[in-house]
């Protein structure tokens, strides 16, 4: 488990103000995937598999505000198992905040709720 902030979320009410917003104030790359209804907030220069290229930075992400995910901002924390991390969470006070998912190809995702009442995610690399 490396335990690091990977990425972060941002719920938005309004994508167009929220994707304009951002750009504008630190001009984040976003780019918009309907599929999925997310968009990718670059926040730095990226390689051809959208990974960033340079150190020290995290990209993250944006969705609409809707009542099943969270609602507020969430950093999301790099685990080896995401499993294994939820049962660690659950013994220590914490809870799991709906489903695993599959992110495509690329991993796994889940959300988690502290034991300060914040929602938080986890990032299980496939493979």
């Amino acid at each position: 488990m490396t335990g690091r902030v990977v990425h972060f979320e941002v719920p938005f009410d309004d994508g167009d103000r929220a994707r304009d917003f951002y750009k504008q104030a630190f001009g984040w790359n976003n780019t918009e995937m309907p599929e999925m209804s997310y968009t990718i907030a670059g926040t730095g220069p990226v390689g051809e598999q959208g990974m960033p290229t340079e150190p020290g930075y995290i990209n993250g992400g944006m969705f609409e505000r809707v009542p099943e995910y969270p609602q507020g901002p969430v950093i999301t924390i790099d685990v080896e198992s995401i499993d294994v991390a939820l049962a660690r969470i659950s013994e220590l006070g914490g809870s799991t905040v709906g489903e695993k998912q599959a992110v495509g190809e690329m991993g796994f995702a889940a959300y988690f709720k502290d034991t300060e009442g914040n929602i938080m995610g986890l990032w299980e690399n496939a493979g």
